[in-house]
């Protein structure tokens, strides 16, 4: 247990000295370095977190977040090995193209990759939602994408989870740079990009911060964090999206090993036409489904569907 003589703050400088020499670390490493309980380590990272001292990663290592100092978030990459697989597959994809546009993927692919928020970083072009590897610099994004009229970085948003339509409306987004490249730039001018940022900030400071407002999350993203984290607490597998708006889901999922259909409404109430809707879809594709929803199914609806299961068939009387 931690004595009654170690002075708090000493204790916090330690933890900073420690990760910043081991780099990335679980709680229960910082613990024993500190010679103290997970519950009293906890207490102390919680406040180096709310110092902004220390950040906490998105992927897990085993149940547990890593904990690292800012600015060295490319040690992260080391614990790739750590992401479930189909977001190890976005991970490597990223890597190794550097920018992907987000339009462009495969559906499984694009829930996968807001999954890896410590390695992917999303901006926009043309309204188009594009995302850039970590590790890419302001001059790698500018070659590969050199007829970029405008750069909207946004801070990393997508919760555990979400998919988007790629539109601005995202979870608590914030504009931390606006850089603004001009068509009719001479190709002599040679402004370095800490320049163009200085001169961003200089000259328009106020719209610059006009823009750090939070915008409502859409209600589909909502929807599907809420979806996403009911089928990760299950340990059912998001194999591929058939379907997604605000109103409902169609997801082909995994589970018991087996590959099934969901179908998620948005809704407390649902009725029989929900779930022919559901059984239409399921018979396209050759597969058994299951229904969600978010409240329980009434009374009514479930004596109809224990009727169904009885039933044999229905015949016409000539």
């Amino acid at each position: 247990m931690l004595q009654p003589q170690q002075d708090h703050l000493q204790v916090k400088e330690k933890i900073i000295s420690f990760i910043g020499m081991r780099g990335p670390s679980l709680p229960v490493h910082i613990g024993k370095e500190i010679n103290t309980s997970i519950l009293f380590t906890s207490a102390f990272l919680s406040e180096l977190v709310s110092e902004k001292r220390l950040k906490i990663s998105n992927l897990n290592v085993g149940n547990s977040h890593l904990y690292f100092i800012p600015g060295s978030e490319p040690l992260l990459e080391g614990f790739s090995q750590h992401l479930k697989s189909k977001e190890k597959e976005a991970f490597e994809l990223l890597k190794q193209k550097r920018v992907l546009k987000d339009s462009e993927q495969h559906p499984a692919i694009r829930v996968a990759i807001r999954e890896i928020k410590d390695f992917a970083i999303p901006f926009k072009k043309d309204d188009q939602l594009y995302w850039k590897y970590l590790m890419v610099s302001d001059q790698e994004l500018i070659n590969k994408i050199k007829d970029l009229p405008a750069i909207r970085e946004v801070k990393k948003q997508f919760g555990p989870n979400g998919v988007s339509s790629g539109e601005a409306e995202k979870k608590e987004p914030i504009i931390s740079e606006q850089i603004i490249f001009s068509k009719k730039e001479k190709p002599e001018e040679k402004e370095t990009i800490k320049d163009k940022k200085k001169i961003i900030k200089k000259e328009n400071r106020p719209s610059v911060v006009g823009l750090k407002k939070k915008i409502p999350q859409k209600k589909g993203d909502k929807f599907f964090n809420k979806v996403k984290e009911f089928l990760s607490k299950s340990q059912i597998e998001i194999l591929d999206i058939e379907d997604a708006s605000k109103d409902n889901l169609v997801l082909r999922i995994k589970i018991n090993n087996k590959e099934k259909l969901l179908v998620a409404y948005n809704k407390k109430k649902i009725d029989e036409s929900d779930i022919i809707k559901a059984y239409k879809k399921s018979s396209e594709l050759a597969l058994e489904y299951m229904i969600l929803s978010l409240g329980e199914p009434s009374k009514k609806l479930n004596e109809f569907i224990e009727a169904v299961k009885g039933l044999d068939g229905i015949e016409k009387i000539e």
